[in-house]
């Protein structure tokens, strides 16, 4: 089985749930999986053959939470070396807000652009949807992890 990291990018503890109901499904799953919610620069580089699943909510604004923001700005300022690395997005969003899924896109984009290799489509969790995020969370992990 894999080991999967899970950088975790959350305002009011939405992502950070979601994030936990990733870990417990692929726990069950039989994968190791270690949750990081200030995720460093030099997490990238711990194990290289660790996948990484980003789980971050998207502000209003379409920033990523200060607590993931670290991350990003080392991916498009100090370009690591992650070519090959194998990651999955999940994004917290909401459609009401023009700069819907904006920080999703962002990160996906860092990750690709240093050559890093996505595993799956990313998953966007839409706040104006009505849908149950915990439900199409645990749906979309499943099948993400098939990919693996």
């Amino acid at each position: 089985m894999s080991k999967i990291q899970i950088f975790i990018g959350s305002v009011y503890g939405g992502a950070e749930q979601v994030g936990e109901i990733l870990s417990e499904q692929l726990t069950a799953l039989g994968h190791e999986v270690t949750l990081n919610t200030y995720a460093r620069a030099e997490d990238l580089a711990r194990d290289p053959d660790e996948i990484i699943l980003l789980c971050h909510s998207n502000t209003g604004s379409g920033e990523l939470p200060d607590n993931i923001q670290p991350l990003y700005l080392h991916l498009t300022r100090d370009y690591p070396r992650i070519a090959g690395r194998r990651y999955g997005v999940v994004n917290l969003a909401d459609s009401s807000y023009t700069t819907f899924n904006e920080a999703g896109h962002m990160l996906d984009a860092a990750f690709e652009d240093l050559g890093a290799v996505r595993i799956g489509e990313p998953l966007v969790l839409d706040a104006s949807s009505g849908d149950d995020a915990a439900t199409l969370a645990r749906d979309w992990v499943q099948d993400w992890a098939k990919l693996l």
